[in-house]
């Protein structure tokens, strides 16, 4: 039976927009990459005798995409698109777990290698995901030895343009001074406002010298 002859709740793609893909056999999840069948072959059947010419899903997973054009049904544009999945799962597994902030020292650390010996101040973001794992690293803006601009639409555009959920803020000071000035305060609450404003969680601003950092209290 042909994929699109299913009740519609029974379809893979179907079924994992609505259970998940835990819900789904390997032969549909390898389904839903094969994207069709052929004449007197469905895709979910198309998967299988994929998946049974090599073995098993973890031969599959390494088999040379010009290995699986020996399976009848299976063109190029099929053992591209299985070949590039199952190396997107490797890439993934083999990238170090992402940095993540749970503290204002985490928003410190994060920034410091962007900012110790910089003899200018220098403001940087540190965007997070929703979980907290930092996704980017950014300077915004740098100014002079005692004063850098800290441009506030600037940094939420960032943040958003990024695809972050939270962010945090961190700029050095040269002079070896943790004390926050004027500027740094008034920024800091123009930020919280701001971030609330578009939805997004501004963790905190710290300040950063070569050998110590402080947050800046907010109300």
């Amino acid at each position: 039976m042909r994929v699109k002859d299913l009740p519609l709740a029974d379809r893979p793609r179907e079924r994992l927009m609505t259970a998940g893909a835990g819900a789904l056999a390997d032969r549909e999840l390898l389904a839903l990459l094969l994207c069709s069948g052929v004449r007197g072959v469905s895709a979910v059947e198309l998967a299988s005798r994929l998946i049974a010419y090599c073995g098993d899903l973890g031969e599959l997973a390494r088999s040379d995409p010009h290995r699986l054009l020996a399976v009848p049904g299976i063109g190029p544009a099929k053992a591209a698109r299985v070949a590039a999945a199952f190396h997107l799962v490797r890439r993934a597994r083999a990238e170090p777990e992402r940095v993540r902030i749970t503290c204002s020292a985490d928003i410190a650390a994060a920034a410091a290698p962007m900012l110790h010996g910089n003899p200018r101040e220098r403001l940087v973001v540190v965007i997070c995901d929703p979980r907290g794992a930092v996704i980017r690293r950014a300077v915004v803006s740098e100014g002079g030895s005692d004063h850098t601009p800290a441009p506030v639409r600037d940094i939420i555009s960032t943040v958003l343009t990024s695809g972050g959920a939270a962010f945090g803020l961190a700029h050095n000071h040269p002079s070896g001074s943790l004390d926050p000035s004027h500027a740094d305060l008034e920024v800091t609450a123009r930020l919280y406002e701001a971030a609330d404003t578009v939805g997004l969680h501004f963790l905190d601003h710290v300040i950063v010298t070569e050998t110590a950092w402080r947050r800046i209290a907010h109300p």
